[in-house]
């Protein structure tokens, strides 16, 4: 059983960046891969990063390479997402996710109550 607790969201203007943290609380953190996904008004929730339980290996969906950044910390059960460059269509509501398995799909055991990013042009 894991407990996750997003926060950092917020207001940005374009171009600029924002850091993303999520809290885990519950038995055996390290042994979890976690993902970050995405959903906006209206649409399905989509897959943005993910970072397996030693932090060794990453995805990131296509339309975020090279502007976003996964990362943990076992030691402080945290993760974070940085988000550099951001674009109005990032806009929605970010979810921290926890699983047994490194994945993209939309299949993780357990998931934060999501923290809001609202990107203005």
């Amino acid at each position: 059983q894991v407990q996750l607790v997003e926060s950092g969201g917020g207001p940005v203007q374009a171009g600029g960046s924002l850091r993303l943290s999520c809290a885990a609380s519950g038995r055996t953190y390290s042994n979890y891969a976690m993902g970050w996904f995405r959903q906006a008004p209206g649409k399905e929730r989509e897959f943005v990063a993910a970072i397996n339980w030693s932090g060794t290996i990453t995805y990131y969906a296509d339309s975020v390479k090279g502007r976003f950044a996964i990362s943990r910390d076992n030691a402080k059960s945290t993760a974070h997402l940085q988000m550099n460059s951001l674009k109005p269509e990032a806009t929605a509501v970010y979810y921290c996710a926890a699983g047994h398995a490194l994945t993209m799909l939309s299949v993780y055991d357990y998931w934060g109550q999501g923290t809001q990013v609202t990107v203005s042009s």
